[in-house]
């Protein structure tokens, strides 16, 4: 099975890989997804950062639609999904959540992952990054 990640700019290249954000050169606001300008000061210039691996869930809710173009379903259909903020310290990440209903929850302990968004027209599987629980992260 062929995979690929969905945007490259979002990641480091590592394996397994991590989110790359920015951080401002002046006032060392950090961003993610990467920008140019600084939303803070818009004085210094934005360099890449790599975000932690491991956050808390700041705020979720399930997706029980499907989102607007560009999304694209799944072969099997559209199935709902946990959504939410999660906290990486210095960046609140917008992320899908692969945690089951019953342990969603404010505060609870997560990973950066990756899970199928799709499958291309040649078949490969195309990676987003999502967040799932991690029983060891902080609390």
């Amino acid at each position: 099975m062929t995979t690929r990640l969905i945007d490259d700019d979002l990641f480091d290249g590592a394996d397994p890989p991590r989110l790359v954000g920015a951080r401002c050169s002046g006032c060392g606001t950090v961003v993610f997804p990467r920008q140019d300008a600084c939303p803070r000061c818009s004085d210094g210039s934005m360099s890449a950062h790599p975000l932690p691996v491991r956050g808390l869930v700041w705020s979720w809710t399930a997706q029980a639609f499907p989102p607007k173009p560009p999304y694209r379903a799944p072969a099997d259909g559209y199935r709902p999904y946990h959504v939410g903020y999660v906290d990486l310290g210095e960046v609140l990440v917008e992320a899908r959540l692969e945690v089951a209903r019953p342990e969603i929850r404010i505060g609870l302990p997560v990973r950066l992952t990756t899970v199928p968004a799709y499958q291309d027209e040649d078949g490969t599987d195309v990676l987003t990054f999502a967040f799932r629980p991690d029983p060891g992260g902080r609390r």
